[in-house]
């Protein structure tokens, strides 16, 4: 069988946006980050990888010709599939129903190996939005990217929950680093201090590294423009959220430089489909 590792030496950096709960705003900042970063001069792809409800090209208003289901099932391949939502940003669509990447048969295994070697090259980053909570599938996602970026708010719900996500993949996928974003906050001081409690929980109780990648805040010009399906960072580029949003991938940048160059999406998907 083919190795992921034999093609595609450019290195892209893998990072999932997961969180403990839904609701916490993180396929929106995902469509947002992914286009920021293009802003940036990136090349992003996304894959929606919430696989019960994909939702992802609707925030971006195209329409889908497939997904991932399609692929597994030997229907489709992924360059029908793959679809530029905005310029140099690529989304795999996730559809509707959930399948379990760590339960994949050897002809599902097969298709995916397959598909994924005929991705174009070049992409400097896979964002890999998860479902939330701590089912298999999420935890397997998450454990296959070189970072794992946990969204939180200040629901203590949300705060329990990303918890309980981390110490699962720490104890069971051994995941010891992971970076924070602090959503539907008031400003950036609420953010930073939800931020440093945190920490405090998890650096009590567990043995790993945390980074804050900033605090994105739930102003008005947000929750209009999440209403009505609108990117803010396209539409709203002077809203006090889209600004954090560039000061967050200010940061994503500042840690790729220091990340191992080691693995990338190569990596990912042989984990992803068994092989690693």
């Amino acid at each position: 069988m083919r190795n992921l590792n034999s093609f595609n030496m450019h290195r892209t950096r893998t990072i999932s946006i997961t969180s403990g709960k839904g609701g916490v705003g993180k396929t929106t900042l995902v469509a947002n980050l992914a286009l920021t970063l293009a802003q940036r001069g990136k090349k992003v792809l996304i894959l929606d990888g919430d696989l019960g409800m994909a939702n992802v090209d609707i925030l971006f208003g195209v329409k889908t010709h497939g997904n991932i289901h399609d692929i597994l099932g030997g229907r489709k391949e992924m360059k029908d599939i793959l679809v530029e939502v905005s310029k140099d940003v690529h989304l795999i669509p996730g559809g509707s129903g959930v399948v379990e990447f760590n339960h994949l048969n050897h002809f599902e295994r097969r298709a995916m190996v397959e598909a994924v070697s005929s991705l174009p090259l070049g992409f400097d980053y896979l964002l890999i939005d998860t479902a939330p909570g701590i089912a298999e599938n999420v935890l397997f996602l998450n454990s296959a990217a070189q970072t794992v970026s946990v969204v939180i708010t200040p629901d203590p719900a949300s705060f329990a929950d990303a918890y309980a996500l981390i110490k699962v993949l720490n104890r069971n996928y051994k995941v010891n680093h992971f970076s924070i974003i602090c959503n539907q906050v008031r400003d950036e001081q609420e953010g930073l201090g939800l931020y440093q409690r945190f920490n405090d929980v998890v650096n009590k109780f567990l043995y790993i590294g945390l980074d804050y990648w900033g605090s994105i805040p739930n102003d008005a010009v947000l929750r209009k423009a999440t209403q009505m399906q609108r990117l803010i960072v396209r539409h709203d580029v002077g809203s006090e959220s889209a600004k954090a949003i560039r000061q967050v991938c200010a940061q994503i940048e500042k840690s790729s430089k220091q990340i191992e160059t080691a693995g990338g999406m190569q990596m990912f998907w042989d984990q992803v489909v068994g092989f690693a």
